[in-house]
């Protein structure tokens, strides 16, 4: 899953970055959040649902699952659509003739002539949208089956890369791995557009390239947060899906690991006793009902919960050797230690936190290097 390039592609790992390095480019920045993966401050909640899977070895990354989100998405997006072309903007071209001084009859002609204009227009862009949605979502299910994503073995504290491609496996040490986060904007004839994005990588001197995964996400903080429930798996803070679920109040004990069915009637008990106990009022109760009422109500989470099974059904990818043998248990008297070097530097950047909570995350990083070193 991994992509190789070239020094020349990118400029992100040559010169051996360090955690709260900032490397300025023409349209924006790179922050590095590792070496060493010191702690975030942020809660470590996977919220770009990135990580496919982990057990007590090893973490599986890039891999992703089955979310309801992704199909209310796929079959909500195109039904609001066709409702605001259809329903929304006849309503209010009839509204706007009555504000107008206009009778009920003139109000009557603009809704019906509104509504007989977009139909059409709206049934055939709806379907489109539809169909590209669906298409998107197949091809890129497909496509992960000849990938293999990097895996993150807390017992070695070691990462393992298979490049796009490839059948070679790269063991990088965990304590040397870069991670970064990249914002940039340009401008554009619709106004300033920004983009975000997270990677994972490292620089491999036998060949010269960089072996990296990089992904965009919708904003640094959700980024960083995904990052850090990984760094907090490699440190034995958390222990399951569970643990780094967004939703951790939607999944009751006994439920599958998965979003599916139950997802949805305990986000619908959630609301129903939030309003009991008077922490939402009616707003909230109508909003919930309308989005899930757009969405299909609970279409997507069946959906969902169907994708999750057939996702643990398929057959799965064949890994190089090398890393099957690597993703086996050790004995407990073998695990790998962290070094004194990520431990001193961790509890600088705590007592800095603890000290000044508002400041930059690349800022208190430097600062404990300074503090401590990096030998």
């Amino acid at each position: 899953m991994t992509k190789r390039n070239k020094p020349a592609a990118h400029e992100y790992l040559k010169h051996n970055p360090k955690a709260g390095d900032r490397q300025p480019f023409l349209s924006g920045v790179i922050t590095y959040l590792a070496p060493l993966p010191l702690p975030t401050q942020q809660a470590p909640i996977d919220y770009e649902e990135v990580v496919g899977s982990l057990n007590d070895t090893y973490l599986v990354y890039g891999s992703g699952r089955a979310t309801l989100f992704s199909w209310q998405m796929i079959l909500g997006g195109p039904l609001t659509l066709f409702a605001l072309f259809v329903l929304i903007l006849p309503l209010i071209a009839g509204g706007g003739t009555l504000l107008l001084g206009g009778t009920w009859f003139d109000a009557k002609d603009f809704f019906y002539n509104t509504y007989t204009g977009f139909v059409g227009v709206a049934t055939f862009s709806c379907i489109i949208i539809f169909l590209i949605c669906i298409l998107t979502w197949y091809f890129s299910r497909i496509k992960e089956q000849g990938l293999v994503a990097p895996r993150f073995n807390r017992q070695r504290r070691e990462v393992c890369f298979v490049p796009e491609g490839g059948i070679k496996a790269y063991i990088v040490p965990w304590e040397s791995l870069a991670v970064w986060t990249t914002e940039a904007q340009g401008v554009t004839q619709y106004g300033v557009q920004r983009q975000y994005a997270m990677g994972i990588g490292f620089h491999d001197e036998t060949s010269g390239s960089d072996c990296l995964l990089e992904y965009p996400t919708s904003a640094i903080p959700l980024a960083i947060s995904t990052w850090e429930a990984i760094r907090a798996y490699m440190e034995y803070e958390v222990h399951s899906l569970e643990d780094i679920h967004c939703e951790k109040e939607l999944r009751n004990p006994g439920d599958p690991p998965y979003e599916g069915l139950h997802t949805f009637r305990n986000a619908r008990r959630r609301l129903h006793r939030r309003y009991r106990e008077g922490e939402v009022g009616l707003w909230m109760v109508f909003g919930w009902y309308l989005y899930h009422i757009m969405t299909l109500w609970s279409l997507p989470a069946f959906l969902a919960q169907r994708e999750a099974l057939w996702l643990q059904r398929r057959p799965k990818t064949s890994i190089p050797k090398k890393m099957a043998q690597w993703s086996e248990p050790l004995p407990k008297e073998q695990w790998a230690k962290p070094s004194e070097l990520l431990k001193r530097q961790s509890a600088a950047a705590k007592r800095i936190w603890a000290k000044q909570p508002n400041a930059s995350m690349a800022a208190v990083f430097a600062a404990a290097r300074r503090e401590v070193g990096d030998e």
